[in-house]
């Protein structure tokens, strides 16, 4: 049953190739690419409960016996992220049927997203680091594509400085792989482990420890997130709904492989970092937050605000953090893509951008403004909703460790992020309307529809957390016990 470890990928990546000669037909298109994201979603429903029965999975490519071959591994912490980002893809594919344009549906939209999906889902599940910056590429490169697809100028622009900054970041990457190799002789995650237990974390390894700490920081926006705001603000609202919910929950997720699994054994030095990092990530994004004028700029530096709040919980280091994080993980994905889809929207229907020339949209759009204010609360972690869980946990680890600052930090950040987003809500859903009767444009249904799917998901996380408590559990465990890991994957009788 293993080999279901695979259809993550694969399927995907056959559906895009297939969907590339078909790119005339759109409904076509839509279909396929609509079921191909819930026959993963459901493949990925599976993988949960065989984990629970059956234990961590394993896939070894070709036969080939770890540690010699490439392999795919699924725990619950990789599986359960495979799953979000699954559905948030399929809701955010439901929203581009009606707003992306026939134009770019017939330049490959469908193709490059699930290109996109496959190397998101490739990297959460890869158990080789070689086979990691392999999955990576395949996400970049589509991402690429997506970001520039119009071709507007203020597109190009930003794709320039975004494809520059990853071409650097994953120069930077083979770089340490090169020296980690030289220095472990294996790239299997499980292996490199379990040799730097056995020699020690010497100051070459830390080292290397420290330039993958800096690639995927670039990749997560974590502190060295220059390149983030303009790359998300302009792609179609679609495009960055899947940026702000995907993109940076792949370099966090390789943060805490490599820092829970491969080089735990120096603390203090990089998890040191990490919290420095993140609590400095934090500010910034509370500073951006503050100071936009835009609803775009507000959004994009909300994304920058979750990294940090994540990254506290690998600071942290304790299980209660680290189930915290999965939880905030799961929310952050499904909340940051519905915050997107919601802006969008605004900016569609108004023509604006600017927070002050937006007016009285809850007159003619009631459920669209109730919808834009449950998301707030979901962000900001207020209860029941998907958000709340998480801080508490995160929050409750910060307090056993005695992390005072970083607790401050985090929460803190929440008053930052109500404010900057009901300083959107009573300037451009209260007040005098700037839309006349004649010039009300109606909100596509597709569009509607994902806004309440996303809602069910957050208001769901957040009421039914208990139904997913044994799978966020057993990450949190795995995180925290890499040993549950490791002899999972180097136990060749498997």
């Amino acid at each position: 049953m293993s080999n279901i470890l695979v259809l993550p990928l694969i399927v995907p990546i056959i559906t895009a190739a297939l969907l590339v000669f078909l790119h005339d037909y759109i409904k076509l298109q839509r279909i396929v690419s609509l079921v191909t994201m819930v026959f993963v979603a459901i493949t990925s429903v599976v993988l949960l409960q065989l984990i629970q029965t059956e234990g961590i999975l394993r896939l070894d490519f070709s036969g080939w016996a770890p540690p010699f071959g490439i392999l795919f591994v699924g725990d619950s912490f990789s599986v359960l992220l495979v799953l979000t980002a699954s559905i948030v893809t399929a809701i955010c594919l439901i929203y581009a049927f009606s707003t992306i344009g026939e134009e770019r549906e017939k330049h490959y939209f469908y193709p490059f997203v699930l290109f996109l999906i496959a190397g998101v889902n490739g990297s959460f599940l890869t158990g080789d680091i070689f086979n990691l910056f392999v999955c990576f590429e395949v996400m970049l490169l589509a991402s690429y594509a997506l970001i520039a697809l119009g071709g507007e100028k203020v597109q190009l622009r930003e794709s320039l400085k975004y494809v520059l900054i990853n071409v650097v970041a994953s120069w930077m990457f083979l770089v340490a792989l090169a020296y980690l190799y030289g220095t472990v002789k294996t790239l299997n995650m499980a292996h490199i482990a379990q040799r730097v237990a056995e020699a020690g974390q010497d100051p070459v390894l830390t080292l290397v420890s420290i330039i993958f700490l800096i690639v995927f920081a670039l990749k997560a926006g974590l502190l060295l997130f220059f390149w983030l705001p303009g790359s998300y603000s302009v792609p179609p609202t679609a495009v960055q709904a899947l940026f702000a919910a995907l993109l940076t929950k792949v370099g966090i997720y390789a943060l805490f492989r490599t820092f829970t699994l491969m080089f735990p054994l120096q603390p203090d030095i990089t998890h040191t970092i990490i919290g420095v990092m993140a609590g400095l990530t934090i500010i910034a994004g509370c500073l951006g937050a503050l100071s936009g004028r835009d609803v775009r700029t507000i959004a994009t530096y909300n994304v920058i605000i979750g990294v940090g709040f994540i990254l506290l919980a690998l600071a942290i280091g304790t299980e209660e953090a680290m189930a915290g994080a999965v939880y905030y993980l799961i929310h952050d994905m499904i909340a940051k893509a519905m915050l997107f889809l919601l802006i969008g929207t605004m900016v569609m229907l108004t023509g604006e951008i600017v927070v002050k020339k937006m007016n009285g949209l809850i007159r003619n759009y009631p459920l669209f403004g109730w919808l834009f204010f449950l998301t707030m609360c979901a962000l900001v972690g207020i209860p029941p909703l998907s958000g709340f869980i998480g801080k508490v946990l995160i929050g409750q680890g910060a307090i056993e460790t005695g992390s005072y600052v970083l607790l401050a930090l985090g929460f803190g950040s929440s008053i930052i992020v109500l404010y900057s987003l009901l300083r959107i809500f009573l300037a451009s859903f209260f007040g005098e309307t700037t839309i006349s009767e004649e010039d009300k444009m109606p909100i596509p249904r597709g569009a509607m529809v994902s806004f309440v799917l996303l809602a069910i998901c957050m208001i769901g996380l957040g009421v039914g957390a208990e139904g997913i408590a044994i799978y966020v559990e057993d990450a949190a465990y795995t995180l925290v016990n890499p040993s549950v890991y490791i002899d999972a994957i180097l136990n060749t009788n498997k």
